[in-house]
């Protein structure tokens, strides 16, 4: 029997879906590809209008009226409509000038021996375990890492950091209950206030930075003679922490469970891994960590299925994207050979994602230490998938490696 998705609301998703939504998006895509929800909102689950979205320079992504609506006034309210994600210019050129400094070639050249350092430690660590969980133990510590580092988080702070980052973006749901509402707040206003006793410690002691600090440019750096506030400093490393932190965790995360749901894909790279390239970027295709994004139409564009006309607000549906049979041959298989590989994981104009390059760096010294080290890789029982809809990962991914 067909799936009928006629009555489909994005905003009114369950279990179901968050836990395999390629069914329902494969039928969206050949049914209904600018679907429209119940509260007038469009869900595009084309390649071609998604890219039409990205590449417009008349759709925006200031969220302060939407977000006014959803979460009234409150520290979740504040951080999604300062941080750098949820604007548009000229503010967020400035802001994304100040932060880009982090991740230029010269920067991710000095960022690549800590990279190896930390994963070299945290495979030790595993070794050691034998049997492990791969979020607690491995994917979630990388970021947690490098991010500190870019930021200057004291250690005693940094097991804290995946909570607060899954509570503040899981309010960005379709659908958010009351005490994840409750659970964002507390995490915006705790790491707020961490933020900012580090921000005027560095103000007081600007000759301590090392090599890679993030910190030192957002405080210091100006653009026009303009420096960003305490609250855009703090907001906009809070982003930092959600933008580098949670979709590391959950790219390494579903990277490795790919492997292990796909042996002869593992094999390959086993035997190649000049591949872990273009596994990368496969793994990111078909488990992309950020499934669904948005835009405000400030004008009228132009989709497949027609003129959607200014004003529309839209949810761009970045997994099915990347798995559109119109560009991506056999698309639900994994391929890591797969040339070329068009995905939009990293999104593209305007708001393309600025971490980009770190990522892909993070990923093939991750990925490809940790398969060259651990051949023998199996699943060790039941894994759960984080219950968000916008992001995709796993809570829990039990592993052997011996």
């Amino acid at each position: 029997m067909a799936l009928d998705v006629s009555t489909f609301d994005l905003n009114a998703i369950g279990p179901d879906f968050i836990e395999n939504p390629h069914p329902v998006l494969h039928r969206l895509r050949q049914q209904s590809p600018v679907h429209r929800n119940a509260d007038g909102s469009v869900f595009l689950t084309r390649f071609d209008d998604c890219m039409a979205v990205y590449r417009s320079r008349d759709m925006l992504s200031d969220k302060t009226e939407a977000f006014g609506e959803k979460f009234g006034q409150c520290p979740l309210q504040k951080h999604h409509t300062t941080s750098l994600i949820f604007n548009d210019p000229p503010y967020h050129t400035v802001v994304r000038k100040l932060i880009s400094g982090a991740f230029t070639p010269r920067k991710l050249a000095e960022f690549e021996p800590l990279i190896d350092k930390i994963v070299d430690r945290l495979l030790d660590r595993v070794e050691d375990l034998g049997e492990l969980d791969l979020i607690e133990d491995f994917a979630k510590v990388l970021p947690t890492e490098i991010i500190s580092f870019m930021l200057g988080i004291p250690e005693e702070y940094r097991a804290r950091l995946r909570g607060y980052s899954l509570a503040i973006l899981g309010a960005l749901d379709p659908v958010v209950p009351a005490e994840r509402l409750a659970e964002g707040n507390r995490a915006v206003e705790e790491f707020g206030e961490i933020l900012g006793d580090l921000i005027d410690h560095r103000r007081r002691n600007r000759e301590g930075a090392h090599e890679g600090e993030v910190l030192e440019s957002l405080i210091f750096g100006e653009h026009e003679e303009r420096r960003l506030t305490q609250e855009e400093l703090i907001q906009n490393c809070i982003f930092l922490l959600n933008a580098g932190h949670e979709t590391t965790t959950s790219f390494v995360g579903n990277s490795v469970g790919l492997l292990m749901d796909n042996p002869d894909q593992h094999r390959m790279l086993l035997d190649d891994p000049d591949l872990i390239g273009p596994a990368v970027e496969e793994f990111l295709r078909v488990e992309s960590p950020l499934q669904i994004g948005n835009r405000l139409a400030g004008e009228d564009i132009e989709l497949s299925t027609g003129v959607l006309p200014k004003g529309s607000y839209i949810h761009t549906s970045i997994a099915a994207a990347n798995r559109d049979p119109e560009v991506f041959p056999d698309p639900d298989r994994v391929d890591i050979t797969r040339r070329p590989n068009r995905h939009i994981a990293f999104i593209t104009g305007i708001h393309v994602c600025l971490g980009a390059s770190l990522a892909r760096v993070e990923g093939k010294i991750a990925l490809g230490k940790f398969v060259r080290r651990f051949p023998r890789l199996t699943a060790n029982g039941p894994r759960a998938r984080v219950p968000l809809a916008r992001f995709r990962g796993y809570a829990t991914l039990p592993v052997r490696v011996r």
